[in-house]
């Protein structure tokens, strides 16, 4: 599996697994559809670089414009949420900046930075889901989830803090994992800043037992939560990963494990759990 981003100068690679090692013709026909939004995702990552070369190459006389573009593009990156870092209830890690989900005596950490737009976080969570839904609920594996806002500086808007923000509110009411798994379910296509519209976001909080309510909403509407987003994407920017998903395991990054499979995770995770 080679999990790789939207953000870095290297075009982002996802490297299916095997997801049924025998039925061929579905890895295959699941890898084209991985490198066609590898190609889609480098496109863009072109016509970001090519906009920060022509500004600026306007020169002195292009300062002035060229600081238009900048500002005019911050409200919708990811890391330009203003208001108070106000983390959800019951937040994990060292940082306070993860969502965890499963047992805290776990004897095996997964810990996940995705984006709610990013085409190959839904395969990831496509993919991987049941496994990992499993070993969560047998009490063998805790995942920690850390929310990034990548796609929103690569292809503008602010769907991607907009769901996070969502995420964590849901995070608030105790349905974190079902929404989440949710959003990814109805994930746009990566150009259609879908998520952008509360009322999107709410509408599918009525997908989840006891997340529509009006505490939630107002969670969502306020942005109560997209500080919080926020700090975690900057500590993504600091963590010189190579882009989303990132997926660690104890600490290692198994995401650049081209032969990493939801079976290989289970066996490795039972083996942690056995020593």
């Amino acid at each position: 599996m080679d999990l790789a981003p939207g953000r870095r100068a290297a075009p982002p690679r996802f490297v299916l697994p095997d997801v049924s090692e025998k039925n061929p013709e579905r890895k295959r026909t699941a890898r084209e559809r991985l490198a066609a939004e590898r190609a889609k995702q480098q496109a863009a990552e072109k016509r970001r670089r090519a906009l920060i070369v022509g500004a600026t190459a306007l020169g002195v006389l292009g300062l002035t414009a060229a600081v238009g573009v900048i500002a005019a593009n911050a409200g919708k990156d990811g890391g330009a949420a203003s208001g108070p870092v106000a983390a959800p209830a019951r937040t994990g890690g060292a940082d306070g900046l993860a969502i965890p989900v499963g047992e805290d005596g776990a004897k095996a950490t997964l810990t996940v930075w995705e984006d709610f737009r990013c085409p190959a976080c839904k395969s990831f969570e496509d993919v991987y889901r049941p496994t990992i839904h499993e070993l969560t609920d047998s009490g063998k594996l805790k995942v920690e989830y850390r929310l990034v806002t990548l796609i929103d500086g690569n292809m503008g808007g602010s769907g991607s803090r907009k769901a996070a923000g969502a995420a964590a509110c849901a995070q608030d009411a105790g349905r974190f994992r079902d929404y989440h798994d949710v959003l990814y379910r109805n994930q746009p296509r990566e150009a259609d800043d879908a998520f952008a519209r509360t009322s999107r976001l709410v509408e599918l909080a009525g997908r989840v037992d006891g997340l529509d309510t009006e505490s939630f909403r107002r969670c969502v509407r306020s942005g109560a939560r997209e500080g919080w987003v926020a700090k975690s994407n900057a500590a993504f920017e600091k963590g010189d990963f190579p882009g989303t998903p990132t997926v660690l395991l104890g600490g290692t990054n198994i995401s650049a494990d081209r032969s990493m499979s939801p079976a290989k995770l289970k066996r490795m995770v039972e083996a942690a759990n056995k020593a």
